[in-house]
């Protein structure tokens, strides 16, 4: 089936490809990639880039996890189907549609690569020559630099989310953006910088400069929580289009700009929050674990050797049971 451009009444500077046809599930999953395709280029290259490493882990004889290559290429394959579908150009006029991209940019993606462990599988698949001590060095230097303690702090991974809905969203941003390819592509670059940054320190397992507990991981899930909910309930709730950008969508579409607006609320609100709480009955089931197997080591050690603290508390209500019963 055929989708060729449509005019639109909001002209977008740069090599775009906007459907012709309304939208419907059918034409949001054709495979029609815009004429520069960025980020499934880079979905791509993700991809193959890790399945080169896992591939020779494996060949050295050692192991590497299968479902965590899974989970990493789960990520690039989203990340194409997002960006590189018809459901891209139709992100290009729909609000609806571009809530859906950022969230899931934001928030499905990070996990996915994520738990993909990159970082360890770069360590273990790097060669040891010149090039490979080279990755190495840099690697190092990123782990102990202060900008790699500052990127993963939550003084930037909260403004960041703040910027990308209320700041870009509530602001003249949005329409200054979006009204060209460079900016387009570069509010999704920003999107899925932004939820690496935040997933990194929540999720991560793989050498960190800093390295949270999982306290402090819980709290920052729950810090972030009421950022989608209470920014969709300002999208529903508002009367009019909030970003004039989106108030014009192509008149062939048949779509109502206040209704899509209402419904990219209801995805900031819903879809938003379901990756966060995913994460964060990760955390608490981590958490757990970890506090199972601190006890554990516990007990053996108290088995083996005795609990000094115990015995002397012990020995000092035993103390007072004399006292107070000399005979």
């Amino acid at each position: 089936m055929s989708l060729g451009a449509a005019a639109s009444s909001v002209e977008i500077s740069g090599p775009v490809w906007i459907p012709s046809l309304p939208p419907s599930l059918e034409t949001y999953l054709a495979p029609t990639l815009q004429p520069v395709p960025v980020l499934p280029a880079l979905a791509v290259v993700l991809a193959v880039l890790y399945l080169a490493g896992a591939i020779r882990v494996w060949a050295s004889g050692r192991r590497w996890s299968v479902p965590a290559t899974l989970s990493f290429l789960t990520g690039c394959v989203v990340i194409a189907v997002v960006m590189g579908a018809g459901v891209e150009g139709y992100g290009l006029r729909l609000f609806s549609v571009f809530m859906f991209q950022q969230l899931t940019l934001m928030m499905a993606v990070p996990p996915l690569l994520v738990l993909g462990r990159p970082g360890t599988l770069l360590l273990r698949a790097l060669p040891h020559n010149a090039a490979g001590r080279a990755a190495m060095g840099a690697a190092r230097w990123g782990l102990r630099s202060r900008l790699g303690r500052f990127a993963i702090h939550p003084a930037l991974m909260i403004p960041l989310f703040l910027l990308s809905f209320y700041g870009i969203y509530l602001s003249p941003l949005a329409d200054r953006l979006l009204r060209t390819w460079a900016g387009h592509v570069g509010l999704e670059l920003l999107f899925l910088v932004a939820g690496i940054l935040f997933t990194v320190p929540v999720l991560s397992t793989d050498p960190l400069p800093t390295r949270q507990t999982h306290v402090g991981r819980a709290l920052d899930l729950f810090a972030e929580m009421p950022l989608h909910a209470f920014f969709g309930v300002v999208l529903m709730m508002a009367p009019v289009p909030l970003v004039a950008f989106f108030a014009s969508p192509p008149q062939a579409w048949g779509v109502d700009p206040l209704r899509e607006q209402q419904v990219a609320g209801g995805l900031a609100w819903s879809y938003g929050e379901a990756p966060t709480l995913l994460m964060l009955l990760l955390v608490l089931a981590r958490w757990q674990r970890a506090d199972t197997a601190q006890a554990e080591v516990t007990d053996r050690q108290i088995d083996a050797q005795g609990n000094a603290e115990l015995d002397a508390y012990n020995a000092y209500l035993a103390r007072l049971n004399e006292r107070s019963n000399p005979g």
